[in-house]
């Protein structure tokens, strides 16, 4: 065994000892993990079901009945049938209600007349917009009811036949239009920032605030040796942390699973080695547990949340937010999960995302080795 391969088998023995005696890091890398999954797996739902709404149906037809049970029997509205506008408005104003739908009274007899085309019949949407989100949701949901409730006139050759144009929509990918599936494979991003970062962020750290890297530096370990000891056992930490939600999120919250284990395997290595860079950086250049901490929450975890794409939708942001974004390595692996998730191995979109988080990682790691201590200074 060359001299090389003994000096990193004592420290790695090391460092797992004291992995193994400090439970906060075990915490943090797999059970927070699991924590995160069944918050954002039960708690955080950002799909609008049963939203309150109230409708006015001032016609009594056949036809507009008939788009009313449309809405009782959505299971995105739970439907409260107003006598008139005035109860409807009260109801919305007190929050009853989230919006309202009113068929006015001459609904049937401008979709029967052949003067006035059928899209023009006169249904009202009322939506309390406080909530901008939530108002777009039951916007877009009133919607696909309406023209649900089209198409099938339609193609029974009723009156709104006479539209020239019928939309056959389909959704690619998450075809149920679930949250929980976009969401879960975002969060194994956070999973491996909080180990690749806010842990790695404290090591070194670690060493200076306990005196121990003054005896670290009189022994014959080398930088690389320190950048090793302190690299694998949290890559096989965050490792472990990732194939755990990878099988809770497919396990229980069935989110599917399209890609290989394999590319799996390799982006999150590239994408955790960033991490672990960056982590380990802050940590070199940062002697105070409790700063390095907080700067890799500024500088890591919070960038990943905000900046990823995983909440918002980085193409709806401002230029400035976006270009920002691309020195963020969770905007990347993020694009790689939900590929693999959710449509397979396609290398058109992978390997471009997995050749900048491999740029990332070594210039990280370079930093990090450049920034490591051989000396009192």
């Amino acid at each position: 065994m060359t001299r090389f391969l003994m000096r990193l088998r004592g420290f790695l023995r090391k460092e797992a000892l004291q992995i193994v005696r400090d439970p906060s890091s075990i915490v943090l890398a797999l059970v927070m993990p699991m924590v995160l999954l069944v918050i954002f797996g039960y708690g955080v739902n950002l799909d609008a079901e049963y939203v309150p709404v109230a409708v006015v149906n001032d016609d009594h037809g056949v036809m507009s009945r008939d788009l009313v049970a449309r809405f009782e029997l959505s299971r995105n509205f739970h439907v409260y049938h107003a006598r008139s506008m005035e109860q409807a408005r009260q109801m919305i104003q007190l929050r009853d209600v989230d919006a309202i739908v009113r068929v006015q009274n001459d609904f049937s007899a401008r979709l029967q007349g052949a003067a006035t085309p059928p899209d023009q019949a006169p249904v009202q949407l009322i939506v309390n917009g406080i909530d901008a989100n939530r108002a777009r949701l039951i916007e877009g949901y009133v919607k696909n009811i309406a023209g649900t409730w089209t198409a099938v006139r339609i193609a029974y050759g009723q009156a709104a036949a006479r539209q020239a144009v019928s939309v056959q929509q389909r959704i690619w990918f998450n075809e149920g239009a679930e949250s929980r599936d976009f969401m879960i494979p975002g969060l194994i991003t956070l999973i491996m920032t909080l180990t690749g970062i806010l842990l790695t962020a404290l090591v070194i750290a670690r060493e200076w605030e306990r005196g121990t890297m003054e005896a670290m530096l009189v022994t014959p370990l080398r930088k690389m040796d320190i950048l090793l000891g302190k690299i694998l056992p949290y890559y096989f930490l965050g490792m472990l942390g990732m194939g755990m939600s990878v099988v809770v999120g497919v396990a229980i919250f069935d989110v599917p699973f399209r890609g290989s284990f394999a590319a799996l395997f390799l982006l999150s290595s590239l994408f955790m080695l960033a991490s672990l860079g960056f982590g380990l950086f802050i940590s070199a250049a940062i002697r105070i547990q409790f700063v390095a901490a907080q700067v890799s929450i500024v500088a890591g975890f919070l960038p990943a949340f905000f900046l990823s794409g995983l909440i918002f939708d980085l193409e709806s942001t401002p230029t400035a937010i976006r270009v920002v974004s691309h020195i963020v390595p969770a905007r990347y692996f993020v694009t790689i999960s939900h590929t693999l998730f959710m449509a397979g191995d396609l290398w058109t979109v992978l390997l471009p995302n997995a050749l900048v988080l491999a740029g990332m990682a070594i210039f990280f790691l370079a930093l990090a080795f450049r920034k490591i201590a051989k000396r009192l200074e």
